[in-house]
């Protein structure tokens, strides 16, 4: 948590002391030379239009420059008045040209005012809602917005900063935020350019019509300026709705996958992954359901290779559905959401959907990425599933992958080989006759990896990285020689205790060397596991606590989560315990050991836990420690619930 407030007050400060020369600079030239009366002549008005199309004009290209930074800070500095520099734009320049100036420097004060915003968000936010009336914390679709951004340009007394910021804030992206404010304000340009132009080639007769023309359209919009406001408020609240990941399973064209395919064949040809696709099934009979082993995320682009001409169905946790984006894209190739380790009615659904369509459920039941590259385990009540359902089921087996992208790692290496191979595992006649034992069994076998092993089968498999082994101390937490915790380091392909100063190397073939204790991190991770298991059953009070920040899911789909507080975080053989804020108020949440099941956990970021379509997502505050939380949160479930109370849960319970 600390480390991360230096990190970014660090960039803060560089961000800063980049910044100051620029500023120092725009400084100088306006406060140099004519620049100077020019810029009071906005203020006070003192200067006549051909006074100060002489000065500009002497200038020369400053002159150009001046007009279009003021017309940049007007939109930035929200005080300073728009009107006097555009009509002293068209003063001095006519039409064309101080259109295009002003218009330079709209789209100038706009972009900073967004970078600004993206870099010091809730600062600037403060800084403008003493003077915004609108309800910013609303959101509404897209298209909507921009109809609203065009409005708030039309209504007077509103400066151009307060709505580039609240277009900001809304989430706009950049190419069409800029668009948006740059056309919004625009007719006031336009206005404001071709006033100053009247004023000096026509007769103050014209000048004085048009103007009077202008208070006559302005006068309705300023008298009922607040009304308008109501108005606008209550249809962004009207049309605003939080952002919701239930997402239905619906058929979906096989060339979007294929599409795909082609992307990830690229993906691996670019970063020196080799994969070997093996069909020993020339087409499966649908509907069906194909069950893959789970070592890295990339499984799921191995197996939809695989699968690519048949359109599956898979099952993602749900937290990938949070995010506005990223749901469509996935929804658009039939993926729907699981709450992983938890009753999810919708993901249940889904899936009979799915099979009453006549289509292939793709499944990874292990639920969540291999620890250490073994096989990790599977809920009971996934194989009485498969059972009931009596459907034709195959097998995507996959070796070589967690290698290629370990949990822990820093991205794919290069020369990796994968290995993918769909087979049959049962058919729906021979499944139906199997008791849910047979079926465990059988699947378990099927699934079962040790990429160790995998790796001793493949000698010529090297694996490049200069940093083979950073990430390690996120899965590795306890020192072998000295015992202590959290004191695990990696540099390069370097792992070491920084307390006593045990240390070795991981070679091409994640190998330690010939002299360490250990032949390799998974035999690592093992020895850890078991003890910690030592210290569980030699502790009848265990407890394993920290200070955690709280996090669920975004309300916009912005983003994957938002923070909601912060408190600590205490399992024990009870459950897991939250103590502290969630939006603002002090709760106590409580999760049973039963419910658990296992806490997922991302290596050196958090661990987790479903709660229906919530998540409960919690940062340690040491990050390492996520991965103890996973390692307890099994031993303590298996050793209080057991194998013979998981066969007493609801049937409908699967991953």
């Amino acid at each position: 948590m600390k480390k991360t407030n230096k990190k970014n007050c660090k960039h803060t400060w560089i961000t800063a002391l980049c910044l100051i020369p620029v500023f120092v600079g725009l400084g100088f030239l306006l406060l140099s030379g004519g620049n100077l009366e020019i810029i009071k002549s906005v203020i006070t008005g003192n200067l006549s239009g051909y006074a100060a199309q002489d000065r500009l004009h002497d200038m020369g290209i400053r002159g150009y420059i001046t007009v279009s930074v003021l017309a940049a800070l007007q939109v930035i500095l929200t005080f300073l008045p728009a009107e006097p520099v555009q009509v002293l734009s068209g003063l001095a320049f006519g039409f064309p040209t101080g259109l295009f100036l002003c218009t330079v420097g709209v789209v100038v004060g706009n972009t900073a005012i967004f970078l600004l915003y993206k870099k010091y968000g809730a600062g600037l936010r403060e800084y403008f809602d003493r003077k915004f009336e609108f309800e910013l914390g609303e959101c509404v679709p897209m298209g909507k917005l921009t109809l609203i951004i065009f409005l708030l340009y039309f209504l007077p007394a509103i400066p151009y900063g307060l709505i580039c910021l609240f277009a900001a804030i809304m989430g706009m992206k950049f190419p069409r935020y800029i668009v948006t404010t740059v056309l919004g304000a625009l007719p006031s340009v336009v206005i404001g350019v071709g006033l100053g132009h009247v004023a000096m080639h026509s007769s103050w007769l014209v000048s004085l019509f048009v103007l009077l023309l202008l208070l006559s359209l302005l006068t309705p919009i300023l008298v009922y300026r607040d009304a308008l406001i109501a108005k606008v408020n209550a249809y962004m609240k009207k049309h605003t709705l939080p952002h919701s990941s239930k997402a239905e399973a619906k058929p979906y064209s096989r060339h979007k996958l294929t599409f795909l395919y082609v992307c990830s064949r690229i993906l691996f040809f670019f970063r020196g992954v080799k994969v070997k696709y093996i069909r020993t099934v020339k087409k499966p009979d649908m509907p069906c359901i194909v069950l893959s082993n789970h070592g890295a995320f990339g499984d799921f682009a191995y197996t939809g290779s695989l699968l690519r001409k048949y359109s599956p169905h898979f099952i993602v946790a749900r937290m990938y559905f949070f995010r506005r984006d990223l749901k469509k894209v996935v929804t658009s190739v039939g993926c729907f959401p699981k709450s992983m380790f938890t009753l999810d009615v919708e993901s249940a659904k889904n899936c009979l959907r799915v099979i009453k369509n006549g289509r292939i459920l793709a499944m990874m039941p292990e639920a969540r990425l291999s620890t250490a590259g073994e096989f990790e385990d599977i809920q009971p009540e996934t194989f009485s599933f498969l059972k009931k359902m009596a459907l034709p089921i195959y097998v995507a087996k996959i070796g070589g992958d967690y290698l290629a992208s370990p949990k822990w790692g820093n991205g794919m290496r290069r020369g990796s080989y994968v290995e993918a191979e769909l087979y049959q595992l049962f058919t729906g006649e021979e499944l139906a006759s199997l008791s849910v034992e047979e079926v465990e069994k059988r699947v378990t076998d099927a699934l079962y990896y040790d990429e160790f092993k995998w790796l001793e089968a493949h000698p010529n498999v090297k694996y490049r990285s200069k940093r083979i082994a950073e990430g390690l101390e996120n899965i590795l937490t306890l020192c072998p020689a000295c015992g202590k915790q959290h004191t695990v380091r990696t540099h390069k392909n370097r792992v070491y205790c920084s307390a006593c100063g045990l240390s070795t190397k991981i070679d091409e073939r994640y190998a330690f060397d010939q002299d360490f204790l250990f032949r390799n991190f998974k035999e690592w991770y093992g020895y850890q596991t078991a003890k910690y298991k030592e210290m569980l059953d030699s502790d009848p009070d265990f407890a394993l606590t920290s200070r955690v920040t709280l996090k669920h899911a975004s309300i916009d789909g912005k983003s994957f989560l938002r923070t909601a507080g912060e408190g600590v975080g205490t399992l024990d053989r009870t459950g897991l315990l939250y103590e502290g804020s969630e939006d603002g108020k002090e709760i106590k949440k409580h999760f049973p050991i039963k419910q658990i099941y296992r806490l997922l956990f991302g290596a050196g970021e958090n661990f987790e836990v479903y709660e229906g379509k919530e998540i409960w997502y919690f940062a340690p505050e040491i990050p390492q420690s996520s991965v103890n939380f996973y390692i307890f949160s099994k031993l303590i479930y298996d050793s209080t619930v057991g194998v013979g109370q998981e066969k007493e849960h609801e049937e409908k319970q699967f991953v």
